[in-house]
């Protein structure tokens, strides 16, 4: 006859530990202290072994009934129990270990080296950072469809259908590197594609006629505003480079007596150097 929760809640300490026993090898331990354990002898390859279960009361009759009959299974099928275990506890330390947030940025850190722009980089953390409250923690290869859903969800809601795309997007290539990287099977943020709203987009009126142009360079010359952006705004529109690059532009960039602006790679957005040609007069040089 197998143990009761009653006769275990009434075993004492006595003198010197004791065993109650279950069935097929389990039993309770007993010690002096009045501590409880639950282990489990059994033979593997002919060697006589214990398993540990827990202790009582965290370990309920129930849960520990439920181990051995793992343990029992892992027997019939030619495995140590025990060391089934030890490999179960590894599997458990590397999972703990590969979170989202750490591949996440592991992945981050790969597209620096690769030579991404800051802005770049920068974008990718703040889209990465709407999922470190939900999923941060939760080893990467356990998420699910359902779990990353919920977060774009919650970016949807408040309007953001754009962002929650691209949130998307960048978890897919998270995903994707670790899969690459043997720390995840599967791509659940592919599996989303066409659950989210798709934003509507908004064409921006072009400047394609003279006399728009025209307008345009004569509200630049009535601009009132800070020295540098009312230079600004009067370089751009010959050299046509992006905001970014002009506005992080340096003088050792230009060579005046060439009339060339040389931005260097890590100023543009696809790491690629490139020059622009433009006219130099007194007035030009009045605006850098």
């Amino acid at each position: 006859m197998g143990l009761t929760a009653v006769a275990i809640k009434a075993a004492k300490g006595r003198n010197k530990q004791y065993k109650l026993a279950d069935a097929d090898g389990l039993y309770l331990l007993v010690l002096p202290t009045g501590r409880r354990y639950w282990r489990m002898n059994y033979r593997f390859h002919g060697k006589f072994k214990t398993i540990a279960f827990g202790v009582w009361p965290e370990v309920k009759l129930s849960d520990a009934r439920a181990k051995k009959d793992a343990a029992r299974q892992c027997l019939a099928n030619g495995i140590d129990p025990a060391e089934q275990r030890k490999l179960d506890r590894i599997a458990a330390s590397v999972a703990a270990a590969n979170t989202f947030r750490a591949v996440a940025d592991e992945w981050i850190d790969k597209i620096e080296q690769e030579g991404r722009s800051p802005v770049t980089l920068k974008k990718n953390r703040w889209l990465l950072s709407f999922t470190y409250h939900a999923l941060g923690n939760r080893p990467i290869a356990d998420i699910t469809p359902h779990e990353l859903l919920a977060v774009l969800r919650k970016v949807e809601k408040r309007g953001r259908h754009e962002s929650a795309k691209r949130i998307r997007a960048t978890c897919s290539q998270v995903l994707r590197y670790a899969i690459a990287t043997a720390r995840a099977n599967r791509d659940v943020a592919a599996d989303l594609k066409g659950a989210l709203i798709v934003p509507k987009v908004t064409h921006r009126a072009a400047i394609t006629t003279p006399l728009e142009a025209g307008a345009l360079m004569r509200a630049i010359e009535g601009f009132e505003g800070l020295a540098t952006t009312i230079s600004a705004l009067k370089l751009l529109p010959h050299v046509f480079v992006r905001p970014g690059e002009l506005r992080y532009a340096e003088w050792n960039d230009f060579d005046l007596d060439r009339a060339i602006w040389t931005i260097p790679s890590e100023k543009t957005k696809m790491r690629r150097a490139y020059g622009s040609a433009f006219k130099t007069s007194a007035r030009h040089h009045s605006c850098y």
